[in-house]
């Protein structure tokens, strides 16, 4: 039984994953989930099982960049520069709310206002499943990791500090 969704962003993303074949159930939870530990403690798994969607912005072409981060990780932006040619900076709530269309703290993997380059943290694959945002700060939905790369087109690499 599914609950009906009340965010419209919300219900966004549980369209964006119905439309791509995917059983995945977007839960509005009562505490908040903003951030990792916050949404770690309102599921009940690990904080590494939440994988952060942060937006970067490209410095060369001004767009923008989404790395999918296991909760416990901080980025070395040199490591995804050396792999991938990419040169980060620093996205403000204006331009994640204008580009990607959601508010930083709830920020989705997915059904974003445009196509974004995607990079994936290989350390969420060592998880059965994974809790991702959507769209909310108080929505989630689980998932493996394994269907990242299809739902995203996104690319494994190394990123964590």
């Amino acid at each position: 039984m599914t609950q009906q969704l009340t965010a419209k962003s919300s219900q966004k993303v549980q369209m964006f994953l119905s439309q791509h074949g995917k059983s995945f159930v977007v839960k509005e939870m009562p505490e908040s989930t903003r951030t990792a530990q916050e949404a770690a403690q309102a599921i009940g798994c690990q904080q590494a099982q939440i994988a952060k969607s942060l937006i970067f912005k490209d410095a060369n072409s001004g767009d923008p960049i989404l790395l999918i981060v296991s909760g416990t990780n901080q980025v070395c932006t040199d490591k995804v520069e050396e792999a991938t040619g990419l040169k980060l900076a620093k996205a403000d709530a204006k331009f994640v709310r204008d580009r990607i269309g959601y508010a930083i703290g709830g920020v989705p993997p997915i059904a974003h206002n445009e196509d974004v380059k995607t990079i994936l943290d290989p350390d969420l694959k060592q998880y059965p499943s994974i809790w991702a945002a959507a769209g909310t700060p108080n929505a989630v939905f689980e998932l493996e990791a394994a269907d990242l790369p299809q739902l995203t087109q996104g690319k494994w690499v190394e990123l964590a500090k």
